[in-house]
């Protein structure tokens, strides 16, 4: 028998699952198997359960009724509206700590929305907070961003005084997964109203997904490095690059030679605008 002990302390459900999820479990099974083959297409499958065998059993109460889950357009739709409705940076991050509509936020510990300087021109742009942000709330300060800083440092440019940092994802995925194109999607409307309130001259995003998702292409971050690029803001084109993540150039340090390529160019291109 599988009982448990009396000395044994209760576990937190609570707990347990975030254990879970941290763990990367994203389903559950039976205990007991079912046997697929005996299955047809107009034979539905055994339950197990006892069901009323005589007119005189009371039925089964009818089932209460369920609001539908929204469509993966309508929360879009949703999020645009809360995104548009936002006229400062501050009324952004209140209506993204209010905004229930993505799954990622009910796994996360903390709403990470950004860093660095406000008041400058250069924006920055990640995929999603790791471990670290997620349990401190700011983006890039754990091994990344602290490679993100040295390799801004190598040009003269700091997050304190330089550049505004933030993420394609105020949510971390759990175990760090890389997010599913549903959740850039939901993510994307809050990302682009930031970007129209922050008002940059230069836009550098970070990582593949990040690059892939705001030039909406499917090509690879190897292709997209090192490339310019403008984004539509008002009556502007601001010019954008997409560089290598600090992750990716930890695990890949042969990489590294073509990122400080383009951040010589970035500082070309930040030198010429300031003329």
């Amino acid at each position: 028998m599988n009982m448990k002990s009396s000395a044994e302390p209760d576990l937190d459900p609570v707990n347990m699952l975030k254990w879970y999820v941290e763990c990367g479990v994203d389903e559950t099974i039976s205990e007991t198997p079912i046997n697929w083959f005996e299955q047809t297409n107009n034979s539905p499958i055994k339950q197990q359960v006892k069901t009323a065998s005589s007119p005189q059993e009371q039925p089964a109460s009818r089932p209460a009724k369920t609001t539908p889950l929204a469509s993966q357009k309508e929360l879009i739709d949703s999020a645009e509206k809360i995104a548009a409705e936002c006229s400062s940076l501050e009324q952004l991050n209140e209506a993204i700590l209010a905004y229930d509509g993505c799954s990622l936020k009910k796994t996360a510990s903390n709403t990470v929305f950004s860093d660095g300087n406000a008041q400058s021109d250069i924006m920055l742009i990640g995929e999603a907070p790791g471990a670290e942000e997620d349990k401190i709330g700011k983006p890039f300060i754990s091994q990344s961003g602290q490679l993100l800083d040295r390799m801004f440092g190598a040009i003269n440019m700091s997050r304190e005084t330089d550049f505004y940092i933030t993420n394609l994802l105020p949510w971390r995925p759990p175990g760090n997964r890389k997010p599913t194109d549903a959740e850039c999607e939901l993510c994307l409307p809050f990302l682009k109203r930031h970007i129209e309130l922050f008002n940059p001259k230069m836009i550098i995003l970070i990582g593949g997904t990040s690059a892939s998702t705001v030039l909406n292409v499917e090509t690879g971050i190897t292709k997209l490095r090192g490339k310019w690029n403008d984004y539509t803001l008002a009556d502007k084109q601001v010019p954008m690059m997409a560089i290598f993540h600090p992750a990716y150039l930890i695990k890949q340090p042969h990489y590294k030679k073509q990122t400080w390529h383009d951040l010589l160019t970035i500082k070309e291109k930040l030198e010429d605008l300031s003329k």
